[in-house]
C-alpha cells in the first residue's frame, strides 16, 4: 500500500511537471471564478429559469478537461480537476479570512450606504459553506463523469481517432453529460434544499445551463483540437506517459503472476 501511494504520488508529479503551465494556471483559476461569479444571477424574463454568471468561465474548465484527457487521459484529468479543487478550497479560505479582517472596501464609499454595501462585500467574498460544499462536490463528481465519458466515446472512434471530428464529437458529448451532471448535483443539494427550487426547476435550468456552456465550447473547441495537435507535435508530457505506460505494464505482469 506503501508503495502504492508512493507511485501514485511520482505519476501526479509528473503530471503536474508535464502539463504546459500555460493551461494548468488558467484552469485552476476558472474554477475559482466560476464559483466565485455563480454569486451574481443573470436577470432572465421567465421565472422557471436561473442561471447565473458562473457560465462565462465553466465552459474554460471543462474543455481543459476534454484536452488533457485526450493527450494524458482520464485518471490524469481526473487527478488535475481534483488539484484546482484544492487550490480552490485553500484561496476560499484566505478570502474567508479577509473577510473577517475589520476594516471598509474601497466601493463602499456611497454616503448612507457604507455599512450596508461593506457588509454584502465581505458576505460575498467569505461565501456561504453550502454553496461552496455543494459546487465542490458538483464539480468533483461532474469531472469524473465528463472525463471518463470523453474517454469512453473515445475508444469507440476506431476510425481517425484524433481527427477533428472525433475531438469535437468526445468534447460536445462529454461536456453535455458533464455539464448537466454539475448542474444538476448542485441544484439538488444546494437550491432544490436552501432554497427552495422545485424539481421542475433543478431540471429546467441543469439543462439550459448545459446548453449555454456548451454554446460557448462549441465556440471555443477548435482551440482545444489545435491545443492537441501541437502537444503530440511536440510529444509533450512524454515522461509522464511513458512512466503510466511502464507502470500499467508492471501491473499486467503482475496480475498475469497471480492467475
Amino acid at each position: 500500500m506503501k508503495q502504492f501511494f508512493k507511485n501514485e504520488l511520482r505519476g501526479f508529479g509528473l503530471l503536474i511537471k508535464s502539463v504546459p503551465f500555460t493551461v494548468v494556471a488558467p484552469f485552476v483559476l476558472s474554477v475559482f471564478c466560476m464559483n466565485l461569479l455563480a454569486n451574481k444571477s443573470i436577470a432572465l424574463p421567465v421565472d422557471w429559469l436561473a442561471l447565473d454568471c458562473g457560465i462565462i468561465v465553466s465552459w474554460f474548465a471543462f474543455l481543459t478537461m476534454d484536452i488533457v484527457t485526450k493527450h494524458f487521459g482520464p485518471k490524469a484529468a481526473t487527478q488535475l480537476s481534483i488539484f484546482a479543487i484544492v487550490i480552490n478550497l485553500a484561496f476560499c479560505l484566505l478570502f474567508f479570512a479577509g473577510s473577517k479582517i475589520p476594516g471598509i472596501w474601497s466601493q463602499s464609499y456611497v454616503e448612507g450606504s457604507e455599512q450596508v454595501i461593506n457588509g454584502a462585500l465581505d458576505s460575498t467574498f467569505a461565501g456561504t459553506w453550502y454553496v461552496l460544499a455543494g459546487s465542490t462536490l458538483a464539480f468533483v463528481a461532474s469531472a469524473f463523469i465528463n472525463n471518463f465519458t470523453n474517454r469512453g466515446i473515445g475508444l469507440l472512434m476506431r476510425r481517425n481517432p484524433d481527427g477533428a471530428a472525433a475531438f469535437f464529437l468526445r468534447a460536445y458529448v462529454s461536456t453535455a453529460i458533464g455539464q448537466f451532471a454539475d448542474n444538476m448535483i448542485f441544484a439538488l443539494t444546494v437550491s432544490h434544499v436552501f432554497f427552495g427550487w422545485s424539481l421542475l426547476q433543478c431540471v429546467t435550468c441543469s439543462l439550459t445551463g448545459m446548453v449555454a456552456e456548451l454554446l460557448f465550447e462549441a465556440v471555443f473547441s477548435y482551440f482545444g483540437y489545435a491545443v492537441c495537435k501541437r502537444w503530440r507535435r511536440d510529444n509533450v508530457g512524454e515522461e509522464y506517459l511513458s512512466y503510466i505506460k511502464s507502470r500499467s505494464v508492471k501491473n499486467e505482469s503482475i496480475a498475469d503472476g497471480l492467475k
